[in-house]
């Protein structure tokens, strides 16, 4: 929606920056004297250098929001205006009550069971309360001023600025917003892994003989299960990918590289629309912050990045950050449970959500002193609300609003040590690990996530006939609610009651090497492994995933041939070597082409000549490079065989814990679906007028202006570091579009010279409007495997041949 705003209110000016060494470091930014008069209001410089990344200088931390919150909405205001009608529990005002929100966002499946999820956090004033929560459980008075200036840069953008991006020009959902509303943004972020994974199965829940809140079935939408069908609950989808997040980072000690300094690889998998984007920026106030890299579009602070001394990231953990608490409930009375013997009534909370197709909805939920009742997890059968059981789900997110804080302390931290104080003090983590390295040669891992304080004692002692199945199997635990002593105790270190404090929390510091890729902390070192940690953290000792076991064999191998440099970590990010091809490419090609007559049956019934198939893949390079012939095919047959054969009989050679990198291995070509899940690919690509032998970028792309961008890369199914889910499109020729998959790429090291040696590229460009000129630059650098010169120092910035700069005040 274009908003103008009244002239005198608000300037925005091209200028020209004087630098005055005096006042600024020469890693700083611009100079700020004059630039802000008393009593003039917020105000920011903004210098934007190539493919449109801001360089944002201010005095202050209210007025470094005001630039942050301008330039993102620049950037990308529909994206920012869709999430904060999520927040503000208006989709279905907008957009309809059953259509479906961004499944990136949550895991509601309509618009209105978010909304009433959102609503409802929105009406018992959640987010005000954690907001005035003194820190350190609280967060502090930066965080606070960065969101009142981002609040007040996006609305000064909006009163301004003209939208052109169609998917929201004029539209009445595009509004100014408050901090409230840029503090709710962080609250849905930090419960993705709890109340956010929750939210059908909150919004659904009833008691017995009552309606449902979503219709006239008590039952969750799309549940069939019964109450004798609980204890065959599976594990619900780990946090990170059940809603399309993943990531890679690898840090390097100095003992591993050619100058004695540390070096650090973030490749992180995010959602390549909606606000859960990646948006790069530096940000500047002078003598007190100076960091660059990547935050997620609402975001007031960097999520990861470096700065003169320190380069970080992150990657989705395996802990898992809520559990679940069998109630008991009095007979007389299904919204009574009971605790060591006495009578508590569940908290009722009616939430009124105004809809497109006509009256508002209003609905029941239902709350006790352990969290909401919900009545099924995604992926899982119901959790049935009987006249004697129900469940309520326990987040500690739900009440950590200290992300900003986190994300502070990391920016300003100078060595690994300070990253990991920071960790520390902060705790404002929800869901993921941190990797780290430094100029003095140090690494870091450490999975400093806020987690339920479940300990392996607590569950013996507490655990619930369905949570005897579930911890072992996915670390989710089903306490007994009707006994006091089974809540999670708080440690004598954490900020937060009911979570484990640092003391607990898996660290490993200063190894050759420090990697993850999604799996728990067991291997992120293969030599030092981590161990004795709950399991609600993550397994040991269990089979690890394909792009874990490839990543540790591509990094331990570099970390032992040693000189390693800035460049090195560039060409590890564009390997795109697909390690099931490397396990079991050949054993396929020889089963190929021993199968008689050339033929197998296809899922059909059909018999399919496959005989052309087994040398494409005999000579397939086993990488996932645009021009790579046979990867397409593979790709094709991987994914089929997966679904079709258990993992049980895939592998001739099983796991073996003394051996976890190279175990399972030899595939088992006469398992049954083996022939079937070839000859379907064949048939699959020539129904779609795919020749076998294509070459991968020919048909893996994402159109941008009207032309066609090759990517390589591959599904993490495949073991690929430079991970893509693309969608397949076979009317269309392939792979036509990546919801998720590598996104902010920052490979950092340090020479000495006071200016780190960084090299960036964010995959999918910084603006998602078709309109930008950077809607779609760096997604072809991201094609051909190039990267982004960072320019952080103030000479760099000076430097850039596309030097832009706009005051924007007030």
């Amino acid at each position: 929606m274009p908003v103008r705003a009244r002239t005198r209110r608000f300037a925005v000016t091209g200028t020209v920056l004087l630098i005055a060494a005096a006042v600024l470091p020469h890693t700083a930014g611009a100079d700020l004297n004059g630039h802000r008069p008393a009593g003039r209001g917020l105000s920011a410089v903004i210098r934007y250098t190539e493919y449109g990344i801001p360089h944002i200088v201010a005095q202050d931390y209210a007025s470094l929001g005001f630039g942050n919150g301008w330039a993102q909405a620049e950037d990308a205001v529909c994206a920012l205006a869709d999430a904060f009608a999520t927040v503000r529990g208006e989709r279905s005002r907008f957009f309809g009550a059953q259509a479906a929100p961004n499944p990136f966002a949550s895991s509601a499946t309509t618009n209105l069971a978010s909304d009433l999820y959102y609503r409802g956090v929105r009406d018992t004033g959640t987010v005000e309360r954690l907001m005035a929560t003194p820190a350190p459980a609280g967060p502090g008075r930066e965080a606070a001023e960065l969101r009142r200036g981002w609040a007040a840069g996006y609305n000064a953008w909006l009163r301004r600025r003209t939208v052109t991006d169609p998917l929201c020009a004029d539209a009445a959902w595009v509004r100014p917003v408050t901090a409230v509303d840029v503090a709710a943004l962080e609250f849905s972020s930090g419960v993705l892994g709890g109340q956010g994974r929750g939210i059908d199965g909150i919004t659904a829940a009833a008691p017995p003989r009552t309606r449902s809140p979503l219709g006239p079935e008590t039952k969750a939408p799309g549940s069939s299960a019964t109450a004798g069908s609980v204890r065959a609950l599976p594990a619900p989808a780990p946090t990170g990918a059940a809603a399309g997040r993943g990531s890679n980072a690898v840090a390097f000690s100095g003992s591993t590289t050619a100058n004695g300094r540390g070096l650090l690889l973030g490749n992180p998998h995010f959602p390549w629309h909606g606000e859960q984007r990646f948006w790069q920026s530096q940000q500047t106030i002078p003598g007190e912050l100076n960091a660059m890299g990547g935050s997620l579009l609402g975001s007031v602070a960097l999520s990861i990045g470096f700065n003169s001394r320190i380069a970080w990231s992150h990657t989705v953990a395996t802990g898992v950050a809520m559990n679940l608490h069998q109630l008991a409930l009095d007979p007389a009375d299904p919204t009574v449970h009971l605790v060591d013997g006495r009578r508590e009534r569940m908290t009722r909370r009616t939430v009124t959500v105004p809809v497109a197709e006509g009256p508002p909805v209003t609905r029941t939920q239902w709350w006790t002193r352990y969290g909401p009742v919900l009545d099924a997890l995604p992926g899982g059968p119901a959790l049935p609300w009987t006249a004697t059981t129900a469940y309520a789900l326990n987040d500690p997110n739900a009440a950590n609003l200290r992300g900003t804080d986190t994300a502070l302390a990391l920016s300003g931290a100078r060595s690994t040590e300070e990253i990991l104080d920071a960790l520390r003090r902060t705790q404002g983590l929800p869901w993921t690990n941190t990797v780290a390295a430094d100029s003095g040669g140090h690494t870091l891992f450490t999975q400093s996530q806020v987690l339920p304080r479940i300990t392996d004692d607590l569950v013996r002692r507490c655990s619930t006939p369905l949570g005897r199945d579930t911890y072992p199997a996915s670390g989710l635990a089903v306490l007994d609610g009707a006994r006091s002593a089974c809540t999670p105790g708080t440690d004598p270190d954490a900020v937060q009651p009911g979570i484990f404090g640092p003391a607990a929390l898996p660290v490993l510091k200063d190894a050759p090497y420090a990697e993850n890729s999604n799996d728990s902390a067991w291997l992120t070192n293969a030599d030092r492994p981590i161990t004795g940690y709950p399991r609600i953290f993550g397994e040991a000792g269990t089979p690890r995933s394909l792009r874990t076991r490839g990543a540790i064999e591509d990094v331990s191998a570099l970390a032992h041939r040693g000189g390693l440099t800035v460049a090195d970590l560039q060409r590890l990010q564009f390997a795109n070597r697909a390690p099931a091809g490397d396990l079991a490419a050949a054993d396929t090609a020889r089963a190929c082409a021993e199968l008689p007559g050339g033929s197998a049956p296809n899922s059909a019934g059909r018999t399919v000549d496959v005989g052309a198939a087994c040398p494409v893949l005999a000579r397939w390079d086993r990488t996932m490079n645009t021009g790579s012939r046979g990867a397409l095919l593979f790709d094709r047959f991987w994914r089929r065989l997966l679904a079709t054969v258990p993992a049980a009989d895939r592998w001739k050679v099983p796991f073996s814990p003394a051996d976890p990198v190279r175990t399972p291995n030899t595939l088992n070509t006469a398992a049954p679906g083996f022939s079937r899940a070839l000859a379907d690919a064949v048939t699959e690509l020539r129904a779609a007028k795919i020749p076998l032998d294509s070459e991968l970028g020919a048909h893996q792309s994402v159109t941008r202006d009207g032309q066609r961008i090759p990517l390589p890369g591959g599904a993490n199914a495949l073991g690929v570091w430079n991970t893509v889910e693309p969608e397949w499109n076979p009317v269309t020729g392939g792979y036509t579009e990546v919801p998720y998959g590598s996104s902010h790429l920052q490979a950092v090291g340090w020479d000495g010279s006071g200016c780190p040696v960084a090299r960036t590229l964010l995959a999918y460009s910084q603006s998602p409007n078709p309109r930008s000129p950077h809607y779609s630059d760096q997604t072809e650098l991201f094609s051909t495997g190039h990267w982004v010169t960072a320019r952080f120092c103030e000479q760099d910035i000076l430097d850039s041949p596309e030097l832009r700069t706009v005051t924007v005040r007030e």
